[in-house]
């Protein structure tokens, strides 16, 4: 299989992800900007859950400019990320519905330090078959990055069941620090 392929069955995955959010949103009974109050939860974590499931497209997409090849790992890797990804949409409805109670935001958490994890199997196995020489192998040496993105979303987890609002806080956080493309592969490709 060609890295065309998974990148464009991965795009389509990405976009039926966020289609299924969307379709979580419902229409308020009235036609006042007071009647989208009770939906002030589900929205916001309907733009939490699209700027993730973007920023994960977005480094996808880098990652797979210095990848040249793909194999069986590379691929059930992909599968793995795309799995969490596609469970991220249940966990948005669940902490929208709830208004970001303990439950629901320890399993988004949970969810998105899978994501995190199954991203950076992902890049290893793509490290393996490119070799230590290579692009990526050079973009990807320091996971310091990496490291304390899933130290946040651990304590994010934890504190979720004693102060939801902060874990979500700590989840948004990791987000800012990758919504920018991995600068390290660009560097690297220049």
């Amino acid at each position: 299989m060609t890295k065309g392929r998974l990148e464009a069955f991965s795009d389509g995955v990405l976009a039926i992800i966020i289609t299924i959010m969307v379709l979580g949103l419902q229409i308020p009974d009235g036609n006042t900007f007071a009647d989208l109050k009770p939906l002030l939860f589900k929205f916001l974590s309907y733009i939490f859950s699209f700027i993730y499931v973007g920023m994960y497209w977005n480094n996808h997409h880098h990652l797979f400019q210095a990848v040249n090849h793909v194999n069986g790992k590379v691929l059930w890797a992909n599968l793995h990320l795309l799995f969490w990804l596609s469970i991220l949409p249940f966990a948005t409805a669940w902490m929208g519905e709830n208004n970001f109670t303990e439950n629901p935001v320890a399993l988004y958490g949970f969810i998105l330090l899978m994501c995190a994890l199954a991203f950076n199997i992902l890049e290893k196995f793509c490290l393996d078959i490119e070799g230590k020489d290579s692009a990526i192998a050079r973009a990807l040496k320091s996971t310091l990055k990496e490291k304390f993105s899933a130290g946040i979303y651990i304590s994010g987890i934890i504190i979720s069941f004693f102060f939801p609002m902060i874990s979500v806080i700590l989840y948004y956080t990791v987000a800012l620090l990758w919504i920018i493309p991995d600068v390290r592969i660009e560097k690297t490709l220049k």
